[in-house]
């Protein structure tokens, strides 16, 4: 499994790797796996990729494959669904031909989800003999892994539902006979260890974290090998992706980065490639590319590591256009989106410092809502879901699902599992609590997919407030942007379920109070969805980097955002280089704002100041 922060080149390494595996082993199948919802192997490998494992045409022994969430859950449904639905019939009021519907509505943690699921079945059928994982960027990695927490407790609950209906039937009968919901339960729990008994298992299986020899890089790494330990997933080691040199010899900046990366590798290799002249795309450019992996000491670094003998720039001039002073064209919420690793953090950093700057007047807050948060490494201060105060008139936050989903439960979700359990007295008298106990079991878990949710409703909480003028967000990558951006519509579907559930039981459930709120939070999500898609509310920015991959990422983002009646005026065009504009056809109604790279310096912030500088009109 190759993970790490966004755009340090995991899907790179994991085609070079596999494409020399696939060499290497003739014999043997090898597997490529993206479980990344924004997928990006086709991109790197210049062939089509789809949810059908297909072999290279060079190497027929490696099989590609891009998994497709909607089209698992669809062959899940035809599989399991039958017998899902009959176990939450039995541990809830809801009869089964009612849950139907679930199944066509967004569901929170689909790609990770049925990526660990298909993951577990290709190992259980031993359908390669070597797997290669191009996963998503570390925090939706650590989701994935979380996961299989997740799913002990879900199966734990879905267990209960099946003993609630076997003690009311052997009460009621004299006596039980096991069906298949037993056999689906005893079957996933077994398929579920075996997975986890792999993953887990240093022998068989391995992580290895992807970084670049940039400060932001080694922070985000230290806290994923850290997450790594916790969950028992053994690291492999580190690759350190474009390590400048000369002679042969390691710049001294990145050599002294790499040996911060030595530092937090728990004892286990740590690799470095070299910066490449071109993008390492296609066949030839990939198999180029694993020869020159080299082991990292300062053996290796040479005694007298390479001078960097960069000149200390003066910052860059703005190259106009910029982009406008949208506090005073009156915007409420700036989403700054794109691939991971394209700069998204720096330019959030930048576009909240300047407009500071220029209206000391208004109150202006910058949140994370990635997962694996980096804006605090950009302002070089640690931050966390308490607003920061950066400047008197600018905070910033980290947003912690954790924090808010604590809030969410006590606001609707202890009520809904009761709700849902449906219980009070059965069959003259008998009184079973399984239903309640496992609903709140599943309430209790940090429930999949659920920080999109939960950073969606915290930026309408303070929308609503009107404390802050102008906020600006530090999304995830591409894929789990436009999950964040779907959110409304997928809430606003599952809450209409609810209500349509409520008005078929509500004399047996009541809880009138509390469909109260659940309908006042439908309103609010509404509402935000009016407001995403409103263009005096909320400007929306794309950043790229002038990278075949990343650029093909960037347009199909812009055209899914298009798709859904989301307006972006502005492509901030990053790494800008004199002569190597955009091709125009990609981005032909978008402004692109060239963002020359920045002066070295010795601290984050200090380069997040020169890009607010070099931003803004």
């Amino acid at each position: 499994m190759f993970s790490g922060k966004g755009g340090v080149g995991k899907t790179t390494l994991s085609c070079s790797f596999a494409r020399q595996l696939a060499q290497q082993r003739p014999t043997e199948t090898v597997l490529l796996l993206s479980t990344d919802p924004a997928h990006s192997l086709g991109d790197v490998l210049l062939v089509a990729v789809d949810n059908t494992p297909a072999p290279l045409p060079d190497r027929p022994n490696l099989q590609v494959r891009a998994l497709d969430a909607v089209a698992l859950l669809e062959q899940f449904r035809a599989d399991y669904g039958t017998v899902l639905e009959l176990l939450v019939e039995r541990g809830s009021f809801v009869e089964g031909n009612d849950l139907s519907p679930v199944w066509d509505m967004g569901w929170p943690g689909l790609d990770e989800l049925m990526a660990l699921l298909e993951i577990q079945r290709i190992l259980r059928d031993r359908e390669a003999d070597r797997v290669v994982v191009d996963m998503a960027p570390s925090g939706h990695t650590l989701s994935l892994f979380a996961l299989m927490d997740f799913m002990d407790t879900l199966l734990e609950a879905l267990g209960q539902f099946q003993q609630k209906h076997r003690t009311l039937t052997e009460t009621l009968a004299g006596r039980y006979t096991p069906d298949e919901a037993d056999t689906f339960i005893a079957d996933m729990r077994h398929d579920l260890e075996q997975g986890r008994g792999l993953i887990q298992d240093s022998d068989r299986a391995t992580c290895w974290v992807v970084g670049i020899p940039e400060p932001m890089s080694w922070a985000e790494s230290d806290r994923f090998i850290a997450a790594l330990k916790r969950l028992g997933v053994p690291l492999g080691g580190l690759v350190i992706n474009r390590v400048m040199q000369e002679s042969g010899q390691i710049f001294d900046t990145h050599c002294r980065v790499l040996a911060e990366f030595a530092t937090i590798a728990q004892g286990q290799p740590v690799l470095w490639v070299p910066a490449q002249p071109n993008e390492p795309v296609g066949a030839a450019a990939l198999d180029g590319l694993m020869p020159q992996v080299k082991r990292f000491d300062l053996e290796t670094a040479g005694a007298e590591p390479a001078v960097d003998n960069a000149p200390v720039h003066q910052w860059p001039t703005p190259i106009p256009p910029g982009i406008e002073d949208l506090v005073t064209a009156g915007r409420r919420l700036i989403v700054v989106g794109g691939k991971g690793g394209v700069g998204k953090t720096t330019v959030s950093a930048a576009l909240s410092w300047g407009l500071a700057e220029r209206h000391p007047e208004a109150n202006l807050r910058v949140m994370s809502i990635d997962p694996a948060h980096s804006l605090g490494d950009a302002f070089g201060q640690s931050l966390s879901h308490e607003p920061t105060l950066l400047r008197p008139n600018l905070q910033a936050q980290e947003v912690s699902a954790e924090v808010v989903l604590d809030q969410f439960r006590a606001d609707y979700l202890w009520d809904l599992a009761d709700m849902m359990a449906g219980d009070s007295e059965i069959a003259g008298g008998i009184q079973l609590a399984y239903g309640p106990e496992a609903w709140r079991q599943i309430v209790a878990q940090a429930l999949p997919g659920i920080d999109e949710m939960l950073s969606l409703i915290t930026v309408m909480d303070l929308l609503e407030r009107n404390e802050q003028q102008l906020i600006v967000l530090d999304t995830a990558p591409t894929g789990h942007l436009l999950r964040f951006l779907e959110m409304p519509t997928a809430l606003g579907d599952w809450l209409g379920w609810i209500f349509k559930l409520w008005i078929k039981y509500k004399d047996v459930v009541g809880r009138v109070e509390f469909m109260g709120r659940l309908r006042t939070l439908r309103q609010r999500v509404l509402v935000a969805q009016e407001k995403l898609k409103d263009p005096q509310h909320t400007e929306f920015i794309g950043v790229v980097q002038n990278q075949s991959a990343i650029l093909a990422e960037a347009s199909r983002l812009t055209h899914t955002l298009s798709d859904r009646g989301i307006a972006q005026r502005y492509i901030v065009h990053n790494r800008y280089q004199t002569g190597f504009d955009l091709p125009t056809e990609l981005f032909p109604h978008q402004c692109v704002v060239r963002l020359a790279d920045l002066a070295p310096a010795p601290q984050p912030f200090d380069q997040v100041k020169q890009a607010a500088h070099l931003l803004l009109e």
